[in-house]
């Protein structure tokens, strides 16, 4: 698709995401095409991930489950947030954002960034895996973060923990972390990304094979999976609309002057 932009002309390509990873920047520069991405409220996927968070801390799926056949009985017991411990991995706008709006719940929050910038307690990243209770993913997908919870650091986690991923799906390794829940090591995971998704997420899937791995995950009553929708309000998409917009004509202008 690169090689068939630049034969037309196309010099720049505007992503409509704060991501890069669906896009080989390598190939793409050695084209002369220059890629720009987009910022957008960052309000939208950290409202959705403290949802999340919520959702999976009270056990909401199996609640809602319970109730929609008619069984409104009570079930496991539900945990407060100013009891837990939030890691939170990536601080930059979205991660802050999160961080800001976990102070209100009274918990403790502590961080994990190779660059530190928000007002928060930071520490190593296979000591914020011991000491929380809920491990919220906000780092971008890099060669560097493939996996970046991998079997030996979900091993690290306190038992009972729960991961919630509204990053990229690849953060994770997704088969250790099915072994992790199967297990019952963990308490659970809600995931809105997911390895594989493509060609999944954002499709009409009824009544067709997607993957053994996001059936598993499904079937286990402690995991919730959305399909890529946290970043999916009206405030953010006019945010990425507009600055896609003035991303081609900052380039073009930057063009024009030499």
């Amino acid at each position: 698709m690169l090689r068939a932009l630049a034969r037309v002309g196309v010099r720049y390509l505007s992503t409509r995401s704060v991501g890069y990873d669906h896009i080989d920047l390598e190939y793409a520069a050695g084209l002369g095409i220059a890629v720009g991405n987009v910022a957008y409220s960052p309000g939208s996927v950290a409202d959705y991930t403290l949802m999340l968070m919520l959702l999976a801390v009270r056990d909401l799926k199996s609640v809602l489950a319970r109730a929609a056949a008619g069984d409104f009985r009570l079930g496991a017991r539900g945990k407060e947030l100013r009891d837990l411990t939030v890691g939170v991995v990536g601080t930059g706008r979205i991660g802050s954002a999160v961080v800001e709006r976990l102070r209100a719940f009274g918990g403790r929050v502590v961080a994990f960034d190779s660059s530190p910038r928000a007002a928060v307690e930071y520490l190593s990243l296979d000591d914020l895996l011991r000491v929380s209770d809920i491990v919220t993913l906000h780092t971008p997908l890099t060669g560097e973060t493939h996996h970046l919870l991998d079997r030996r650091r979900l091993r690290l986690m306190k038992p009972g923990a729960f991961v919630v991923n509204t990053g990229r799906g690849a953060l994770i390794d997704t088969d250790a972390l099915v072994s992790a829940l199967e297990s019952g090591r963990l308490g659970g995971a809600a995931l809105d990304v997911l390895e594989g998704e493509e060609g999944v997420f954002y499709s009409d899937c009824r009544g067709k094979d997607v993957g053994s791995r996001l059936l598993r995950l499904q079937e286990l009553p402690n995991v919730v999976v959305t399909p890529h929708v946290a970043y999916y309000t009206d405030r953010a998409l006019r945010d990425a609309v507009e600055n896609s917009i003035l991303n081609c004509l900052d380039f073009e202008s930057g063009a024009l002057h030499g």
